[in-house]
């Protein structure tokens, strides 16, 4: 176990006791969102992303361990077990490097040496390998002249294919072309004579070069697509010659033999045909796999912050479905997301209805309190908002509207889910609303999508979709626990990423809700059918009761800390009932922690926490981040000059830069060398999807309707 934890604590910077800690509250069954918020004390506050990490870590250190013993195993049953293998065996800490030592004693499919060696010339190629300085290389292969091997030339081709092998079956020789290929290689691209790159897609890459080291990994993305949609051709060059002398001097032991023309000629055969492709192909998955996670590391933090985003509480919306031909859908929902009215206008052509559009919606905006229009930014979204903002202008309308991203919109709109919550309704209905949903509280709603359907990554199309769907859900199962969740009120989809609960036990809890009203309090949970002491346990602290008896039952404060919370508020002479006030706030501030868990017998981290709920009991997690921008008028790229500076909001945050929305047809892009003055490593140490961010417009492309925007303003502008 020790040399299992050894490597995840150095890897990941932490302490052996607190990866002891994590693996041993993951045995007993506790949960990630769990073990982050209410084992801070055993841990050392690891947060959620820390505990997956080695989680993740001890999965592969053990599935090493694993290979490692079955390698030992099998070589050993072949009688080739010796102290040196055993050593280096135990030395590694890559599966790659295990899978290098045990290749020579694989079972091979057939293969050019195998059969040489089938023909009982392996003893020649022995031979050979020892550089003999004396005897006649001809000589000794006529000993091995028969029916299956006719010639002199045969025996000595044969004994060269067997080296060539040995060649590529060496360890120490693979490692060292890996290690050239990493360090010195160049990527080299080509364009392929025919291809079907009409639009001149991949036109950066007919042509291309770069070292391996400084490949990033969107480039490494485009590089892959490109090549599989036979754009180019892809190559990886090093030094081969370098490497081939190398080689040479490690199989001739740097001496001279009669053997040396021969052993020469295999180094060269082992090297060219088996392991410089063999190799390639190698760091090629290796680099793939990297951009693999890079990618599923930037969707998973767009998506995390889209999640997030604060809800627009106590507003009326109407969402605004655009489209041309089919008409634009509207739908009218109320402070809490139930859908008051649905219609559909044509502003737009082919078939224009432009008057009574203007009439529908001005009466929808008329007979209920509408606060924001909210308008997916889909196809026809720019042409909806001119439509939008001038009935504003003209009709002096106290409302404002947003642009709200319906990616996978209707993905959920054709889903059973949708169906089953409005089963009266068309499919373009049901959109409108989910697109007026999602400023109102955007975690409940996109919860019911599939995350793979929510456009806020790179390349994730070509991305491997178990590992993909692993991380989003983990994502999303994060930012639920994070926000919290009203026992009442929430939907199976939403309940089934609680901590604790799954999609059986949500839906025990939505049918006891309608069985028996309104859950009263946490200790009721455990009167739910499915909801036994383990998942009371894990989950209760996520629930919340909003009008409960318990006031505790409101907050993060978990069932198990209620006496200490109370012992706490007699401490602080604070009544339940006043948490969140200004005397509670005051009170709180004023208090020394470490005298308060001495006090209680608690932890510190556990103190902590009771305080910031003493003090802001109803506190949502999102409110840290900006709201959407809301708007009253549109903007034309003409209205636009070199220097402006604008306000915008983040959508989509990649490896090179960031796409922001302010108010085009088209997002424009900074570009990372745009952020700052100061050397950054990717847009997210500056940027997340959803932040309100001040641009200025760097360049202006009319013809394809595209802006490109800098975070710096300029040096001859006074902004």
């Amino acid at each position: 176990m020790k040399e299992i934890i050894e490597p995840i604590a150095k890897q990941l910077q932490v302490k052996i006791s607190q990866v002891e800690a994590v693996l041993s509250l993951l045995e007993e069954g506790a949960t990630v969102p769990f073990i982050a918020r209410y084992r801070k004390e055993r841990t050392g506050a690891l947060d959620e992303e820390a505990i997956r990490l080695i989680q993740e870590q001890y999965a592969y250190q053990v599935n090493l361990a694993k290979r490692k013993e079955d390698v030992l195993r099998l070589i050993e049953e072949k009688g080739k077990l010796t102290e040196e293998i055993k050593a280096e065996i135990a030395q590694c800490t890559k599966l790659s490097q295990v899978e290098d030592i045990y290749r020579p004693y694989q079972e091979k499919r057939k293969t050019r040496a195998g059969e040489a060696i089938k023909k009982g010339l392996e003893p020649f190629a022995n031979w050979m390998r020892t550089c003999p300085r004396e005897g006649d290389v001809k000589a000794n292969a006529s000993q091995y002249v028969n029916e299956q091997v006719p010639f002199v030339e045969d025996a000595i081709q044969g004994a060269k294919d067997i080296i060539a092998e040995q060649v590529s079956d060496d360890a120490k020789v693979r490692e060292r072309i890996r290690e050239s290929m990493q360090k010195f290689g160049t990527l080299v691209t080509k364009e392929k004579k025919k291809h079907d790159d009409e639009k001149k897609v991949y036109q950066m890459y007919y042509d291309y070069s770069e070292r391996i080291s400084s490949l990033a990994p969107h480039r490494i993305m485009a590089i892959d697509r490109a090549e599989k949609e036979k754009v180019i051709t892809v190559k990886i060059e090093i030094d081969e010659e370098r490497a081939i002398d190398w080689c040479i001097r490690r199989f001739t032991k740097r001496q001279s033999s009669v053997a040396d023309p021969y052993i020469i000629e295999a180094v060269h055969d082992g090297l060219k045909r088996l392991v410089f492709p063999s190799v390639e192909r190698e760091i090629r998955n290796e680099l793939s796999e990297k951009a693999h996670e890079q990618s599923i590391h930037i969707f998973s933090m767009n998506l995390e912050r889209l999640l997030l985003q604060p809800p627009m509480k106590n507003k009326t919306v109407l969402g605004f479905d655009p489209a041309f031909r089919t008409g634009c859908k509207l739908a009218v929902i109320d402070a809490t997301g139930k859908m008051l009215e649905v219609s559909v206008i044509y502003p737009h052509a082919p078939n224009a209805k432009l008057k009574q559009a203007e009439s529908t919606m001005l009466d929808l905006l008329h007979r209920y309190p509408v606060d924001i229009i909210a308008i997916g930014n889909g196809t026809a979204s720019r042409e909806s908002e001119a439509f939008v903002a001038k009935l504003i202008k003209d009709h002096h309308l106290h409302v404002t509207y947003t642009m709200v991203s319906e990616a996978g919109a209707s993905v959920y709109s054709a889903s059973k889910l949708a169906k089953e919550e409005f089963p009266d309704l068309h499919v373009e209905q049901r959109s409108a609303i989910s697109i007026a949903r999602r400023i109102m509280d955007p975690l409940s709603e996109l919860i019911k999508i599939d995350p793979q359907s929510i456009g806020v990554g790179q390349y994730q199309h070509d991305l491997p979709t178990a590992r993909l769907k692993e991380r989003l859900d983990f994502v999303v199962s994060k930012a639920v626990n994070r926000v919290g969740v009203n026992v009442n009120t929430a939907s199976v989809e939403l309940l089934k990423n609680v901590s604790g609960l799954s999609g059986a036990s949500a839906k025990s809890i939505v049918a006891y809700r309608n069985e028996h009203g309104a859950i009263s309090s946490r200790q009721e949970l455990k009167n739910i059918p499915k909801i036994g002491a383990k998942s009371f346990e894990q989950s209760a602290g996520f629930l919340r009761i909003e009008d409960g008896e318990e006031v505790l039952d409101r907050t993060g404060i978990h069932p198990e800390s209620y006496a200490v919370a109370k012992q706490i508020l007699h401490k602080l002479n604070i009544s339940q009932q006043d948490m969140g006030s200004d005397a509670a706030q005051k009170a709180v501030a004023a208090v020394s922690k470490t005298e308060l868990a001495k006090e209680t017998g608690s932890d510190i981290y556990t103190i902590e926490d009771i305080l910031d709920s003493i003090a802001q009991p109803l506190r949502d997690y999102r409110d840290q981040y900006d709201a959407p921008v809301l708007r009253s008028d549109v903007l034309e790229i003409s209205d636009l000059h070199i220097g402006d500076k604008m306000e915008g909001v983040v959508r989509n945050v990649v490896d090179f830069g960031a796409f922001i929305d302010i108010g085009l047809h088209e997002d424009g892009l900074v570009h990372i060398s745009k952020m700052s003055k100061r050397f950054i490593k990717h847009p997210s140490e500056l940027l997340n999807v959803g932040d309100i961010v001040n641009v200025y417009i760097y360049g202006i492309n009319e013809e394809k309707q595209k802006v490109q925007l800098s975070l710096l303003p300029f040096e001859n502008e006074n902004v």
